[in-house]
């Protein structure tokens, strides 16, 4: 393991050149110098704003005080995860991401793209934060709500687009090492070598540390641990140009991540092999046309509270994702941006794992269970951009379908006991249907200081082959499957206005309302017992608020804040009424930074997260919290730097679970030391 970890940074710390061939004529080297290399996508169409996207530029990326993507994304007011911890301290199947207060059961509700590529896992659904490294990537740009357009299906909640760095805004060779509290260690290096007319890029991290506890002193035993963790990455990215106006773009990621939760021998560990090639044409008819593969693994040991022996040990889930989008943009006239195209996806996956007596010293094996299926969706879609020339190109009318053919196939659940008899083997009903969304929407600008947005859609989800197939406990909690899940529908509606009062302050506010009918949640139907289920609906309004500013003194602004009131319909049911679990009704960020040219930088980072609570019911409170970040910066030349980070500086304790009393904490107090260098 730490041999492959080495290896892994090591491909990225490793010298190699390449040199372009020269011209053999001058007629050569101008059309050499023609071709521009980009290694961006097509650009936004002129409608993109009407759906009121946050961006989150790569300054801010680079200034990650916990080096952790999600942390980052928490800039955007109402961005949750299932747990309030981060991707060193929970459970990777945790790592859902939701917008709007729509809730989860850690299945992410967002459509989560990398380059244009589906980045969740193809059985659980969760984003695996710890490979997606911040300094890779050029900028994020967050839509809440916004349905499903050309970006496929899953998008209920909102779309989060990850865009990699381009070649100038790399360093042909960057690195930085970190030494943090309870032992912890951040190494990372790339390199970024031009490639005849196009470039590659390489690059490597390797995070590890003692980890924190996350069990309150008060309930801690002789088997509780510190929550530790191991994780690498490596990331390769090539783009060359085929011709003036068209380029292919390759990405290859590998990753792994060990964790360690609560009590010793709980271990989790998931992986992944991904990659993908795009071709984009921005000639007279444009092309965007990406093929990918996923090739991931997880497994996890659950630990019993009481007699701290192994009760599961899902040991192994292989899972496969492959699919593909072509997306073309004929020419259709200058008042028109049009976008057809098709795109599919297909997921397979299945879990393998042993249930032991953890009552007993011997620790006996009980059963053997496998359980799995595969999903296909496949979609054509089609969406207009029109800036009528009547308005002066102060109007812009957008709007689009798509129609998704979706099928469950080939479900089922095996249990065998340890003598080896068949316990239970049940094969499920194939499943299939066709699913129509849309989404309109309009932008005026009234002036060049104000611009005023709406906008009406709708999307859907699968579930996801985890909460179809695979039970799972979380002690004491047993939370079951369920293979007649429904997809879930969403309908909304928002409305918006941007200020821009002067130059360089920018003021955004939205307000909405979403339903996502057949919302899948934990409902409790026993005592400690839960299932997964189809309830009525969840209805989510509420405002959002963002404002960015440049300031006297080379300061500057960013913040955000989001008020949902979010609860659940489910007529007869006991949790009517009440909001979805873990979801807060206030959230707020607010980032103020100094950073004079070629100077020193400070950054300060204050966030706040309402109550929420664990559970449908309501039983059981997550406290609010508040945390401080900060982040210092010292450039001492030659493209060095040296770098103080700080994150919850206050020692906040953050509840991130809490069963019947039975707490988890969050990040504590934890500050870094380090250097970076790029050039």
């Amino acid at each position: 393991m730490r041999r492959t970890k080495w290896l892994a940074l090591g491909m990225a710390m490793a010298p190699f050149a390449a040199q372009a061939e020269a011209p053999d004529d001058a007629g050569e080297a101008m059309a050499a110098a023609s071709i521009v290399v980009t290694g961006t996508g097509l650009a936004l169409p002129p409608g993109t704003p009407a759906y009121g996207s946050v961006v989150i530029d790569r300054d801010r990326l680079e200034d990650a005080v916990s080096g952790r993507i999600e942390s980052v994304l928490a800039d955007v007011a109402g961005f949750q995860q299932f747990r309030r911890s981060d991707s060193r301290a929970s459970n990777p199947s945790n790592q859902g991401a939701t917008l709007r207060a729509l809730g989860g059961n850690a299945s992410s509700r967002t459509l989560v793209l990398l380059d244009g590529v589906p980045v969740a896992d193809p059985f659980f659904g969760y984003i695996p934060f710890s490979a997606l490294v911040p300094d890779r990537l050029a900028l994020v740009r967050v839509t809440r709500g916004g349905g499903s357009g050309a970006f496929g299906a899953g998008a209920v909640a909102g779309t989060i687009e990850l865009a990699s760095a381009t070649r100038d805004q790399m360093p042909h060779f960057g690195a930085s090492a970190f030494y943090g509290s309870r032992d912890a260690t951040e190494l990372s290096a790339s390199i970024a070598p031009d490639l005849g007319s196009g470039y590659v890029s390489l690059s490597g991290r390797w995070d590890r540390g003692d980890g924190f506890q996350t069990t309150p002193r008060d309930q801690r035993v002789a088997a509780t641990v510190p929550a530790a963790y191991d994780s690498w990455s490596t990331n390769l990215r090539a783009v060359a140009p085929i011709d003036a106006t068209s380029e292919i773009q390759f990405r290859g990621t590998l990753f792994q991540d060990n964790r360690t939760l609560r009590f010793a021998g709980a271990d989790s560990m998931s992986q992944g092999q991904d990659a993908s090639i795009r071709y984009i044409s921005r000639g007279r008819w444009q092309v965007d046309a990406l093929a990918y593969l996923q090739a991931r693994n997880f497994s996890n040991i659950v630990i019993s509270s009481t007699s701290f022996r192994k009760s599961l040990d899902q040991r192994n889930t292989p899972s496969t994702g492959i699919g593909g989008k072509i997306e073309l943009r004929p020419p259709v006239g200058a008042d028109h941006v049009l976008r057809i195209g098709v795109d599919t996806r297909f997921a397979t996956g299945d879990m393998v794992e042993d249930a032991y007596n953890a009552g007993l010293a011997t620790n006996p094996l009980t059963s053997r269970r496998h359980a799995g299926g595969d999903q296909i969706t496949s979609g054509i879609f089609a969406e207009d951009d029109w800036s009528p020339d009547v308005f002066g190109g102060n109007l812009v009318l957008t709007g689009g379908v798509r129609a998704d053919r979706w099928s469950i196939r080939n479900g089922f659940y095996k249990a065998v006991s340890a003598a080896g008899t068949v316990t239970q083997d049940s094969s499920y009903a194939n499943r299939s249907d066709w699913a129509l969304s849309g989404r309109a929407g309009a932008l005026y600008h009234v002036s060049d200081a104000v611009a005023l947005r709406g906008a009406a859609y709708s999307g859907f989800r699968l579930p996801t082959l985890n909460e179809l197939y695979r039970p799972f406990v979380v002690f004491p909690i047993t939370t079951q499957a369920n293979a007649a899940l429904k997809p879930e529908k969403l309908k909304g509606v928002e409305g918006g206005i941007d200020l821009t009062p002067a130059p360089g302050v920018q003021l955004s506010a939205t307000l909405f309302y979403n339903r996502l009918d057949d919302a899948i949640a934990n409902v409790t139907i026993a005592t400690n017992t839960r299932q997964r289920q189809n309830v009525n609906a969840i209805v989510a309004k509420g405002v959002e608020l963002t404002a960015s500013a440049q300031l006297p003194a080379n300061f500057s602004l960013l913040a955000s804040y989001a008020y949902s009131h979010s609860k659940v319909d489910a007529p007869g049911m006991a949790f009517d009424g009440f909001a979805p679990a873990q979801v807060p009704r206030h959230s707020a960020s607010a980032t103020l930074a100094w950073a004079p040219k070629a100077g020193p930088e400070l950054s300060a980072t204050l966030r706040y997260t309402a109550k929420q609570y664990e559970d449908d019911l309501q039983s059981d409170v997550l406290p609010d919290a508040l945390t401080l970040d900060a982040l210092a910066r010292l450039p001492i030349g030659h493209g060095i730097s040296l770098v103080a980070r700080g994150e919850n500086l206050f020692d906040e304790d953050i509840v991130t679970r809490n069963a019947g009393g039975s707490i988890d904490l969050g990040t504590p107090r934890t500050l870094w030391i380090g250097v970076r260098f790029g050039q």
